[in-house]
């Protein structure tokens, strides 16, 4: 006659179970980590980069005035609003100095739309294509130039705070939770991303 488990043996492939649920789930949370760096690195850095490198080179502020791929006849300081996925005019004042356009994982090729506007990333619980916008917007009533995001997972905006300002405060600092492109952005010490479960995606505003 066949016996059955014992209540240690049920209990050691009870335990086992659990640690090979709890190593999956941890080797979700490090590649989900490893995504954020990468969206960090390649978009979000890499267009700061792009707009840093062009002022230093021309001595002018990318997407202001058309000579820089903006809209406006004559130049100000400040950048016109140029959703970067869907213009070309960025991208070519940017190769027209001898720099790189960034390179996202959306397609469309160099030279051709939307030609490192955009960025596909995968939050926790929604994918989505971030796009991104390089504009100006208040700032405590101060114009200041910035680069604007929608449709951002709101757990990986939680993450790029983070590693911005080192730590996370949605209404302060150098990235910021936003409305729209036009929000004045007033310093909000308690400001919160919200629930990354419930609300799946936010706007995102970085200062550069």
């Amino acid at each position: 006659m066949r016996k059955g488990f014992t209540l240690v043996e049920l209990s050691i492939v009870l335990i086992i179970i659990g640690l090979i649920i709890g190593g999956v789930m941890k080797g979700k949370d490090m590649i989900n980590s490893s995504k954020q760096k990468k969206f960090m690195t390649i978009f979000v850095k890499g267009w700061q980069v792009a707009a840093n490198q062009y002022e230093d080179r021309t001595g002018q502020v990318l997407g202001d005035g058309l000579v820089n791929g903006g809209t406006a006849a004559a130049t100000n300081g400040i950048r016109e609003n140029r959703i970067l996925s869907a213009t070309l005019n960025i991208q070519n004042a940017l190769r027209g100095v001898g720099l790189e356009v960034p390179v996202t994982n959306t397609g469309g090729g160099q030279g051709t739309l939307p030609d490192g506007g955009s960025y596909n990333i995968d939050g926790r619980y929604v994918s989505s294509t971030v796009v991104g916008n390089l504009n100006n917007q208040q700032v405590n009533g101060i114009a200041r130039n910035v680069f604007y995001m929608t449709n951002v997972p709101t757990d990986v905006a939680m993450a790029l705070d983070t590693m911005i300002d080192g730590t996370q405060n949605a209404g302060l600092g150098d990235c910021r939770i936003s409305a729209a492109n036009n929000t004045n952005l007033i310093d909000a010490p308690a400001a919160l991303w919200g629930n990354a479960q419930a609300v799946a995606t936010v706007n995102v505003t970085i200062l550069f």
